[in-house]
């Protein structure tokens, strides 16, 4: 049987791999247009999965008129459509590790925000370190767009962590997710039809999009569920926390980009501020197996809480705060739609 560490990794890199993809996409294909593959591919496997509950979910506020509850999702799907777009802007500018570090600090900001623990002011300095360590000089050479971008991508995380425990509160199991997902593609969509060339009309290309809402949603969804019915959300967190490391090395085995020692060492500084705010973070007992598990949140495909509490430590990347429905747990943004959520994620 596969040990939930293996489990938790093989999302991490699985995340990091469909970045990977989608970069060496943008030879052939705008940022813009590769999102709008990536979210539409996404949002169809949803679809597949949740679409029923969705739609039933969708003629209950019809129904009720919530039209507060339809207004929470919409904008959930907006801040999840735009934290994809500013993410991959950011990868075609800097290095893929540069750009995940970066895009932690949202989250991570989230985690320490509500803490009275005067240890989380350590995990801000290292945080803060590595935000000087990528803009000192020694990283002159990094895009000054592409900083910006990663950074907008760090806020839309933060703000998906938010507008998911609200989603997650006013509609059942996935099916917030599955509309929000919808509409982040349809907001994608114009500047990715405006910005597609030719080469959108290839099967190989289709098929290489339709390969990053794979590698980005359907194999993270599949194992973090898996790790997160034997494992701690606090001990998840914390693996979760190597993403950074994980995008330089895949950024490097796979893009050919090195990075400079004080890039390094700023991922290090990030990577062990998570681990240190996930540690700190209260205890959470592991869930049981005839349980429906937590759902996974990562940068390309985030999770909704449906019972979430206010954000504390345990909301750092990779952290599930409550159980969904059994039918459909909603995964990552990490893209990650994960955020992870990729979303959740990417």
């Amino acid at each position: 049987m596969t040990g939930p560490a293996a489990l938790v990794l093989t999302g991490i890199v699985s995340v990091q791999l469909g970045a990977g993809v989608a970069t060496r996409l943008f030879h052939q294909l705008a940022p813009a247009t590769v999102t709008g593959l990536r979210l539409w591919s996404a949002a169809l496997i949803l679809l597949i999965v949740g679409g029923r509950g969705a739609w039933a979910a969708s003629t209950g506020v019809a129904a009720r008129r919530a039209w507060r509850d339809a207004l929470t999702a919409v904008a959930f799907g907006v801040c999840l459509g735009i934290m994809n777009y500013v993410f991959y802007q950011a990868i075609a500018r800097i290095p893929l590790g540069v750009a995940v570090t970066v895009e932690f600090l949202g989250p991570l900001a989230v985690a320490v925000a509500g803490s009275r623990r005067p240890v989380d002011l350590l995990w801000v300095a290292l945080a803060a370190a590595g935000v000087v360590l990528l803009t000192g000089t020694g990283t002159a050479h990094l895009n000054a767009a592409g900083i910006i971008f990663a950074a907008l991508s760090a806020a839309g995380w933060a703000g998906y962590i938010v507008l998911s425990a609200a989603t997650g509160r006013r509609f059942p199991g996935s099916s917030g997710l599955v509309i929000a997902m919808l509409v982040a593609a349809l907001v994608v969509t114009p500047t990715a039809v405006a910005a597609a060339g030719p080469a959108l009309r290839r099967p190989s290309v289709l098929a290489t999009g339709a390969s990053i809402g794979v590698l980005s949603s359907a194999i993270p969804y599949g194992v973090e569920l898996r790790a997160l019915r034997r494992l701690s959300t606090r001990v998840f967190g914390i693996w979760m926390s190597l993403e950074p490391a994980v995008a330089a090395l895949i950024g490097l085995a796979l893009l050919g980009q090195h990075l400079s020692v004080s890039e390094w060492s700023a991922v290090g500084c990030v990577v062990v501020a998570c681990v240190g705010a996930a540690r700190s973070a209260p205890p959470a007992p592991v869930p049981s197996p005839d349980l429906p598990a937590p759902a996974p949140s990562a940068p390309d495909l985030p999770a909704p809480a449906p019972s979430a509490p206010a954000p504390s430590a345990s909301d750092l990347p990779g952290a599930a705060p409550a159980p969904v429905s059994s039918d459909l747990s909603a995964p990552d943004a990490r893209s990650r739609l994960r955020p992870r959520p990729r979303a959740a994620g990417r």
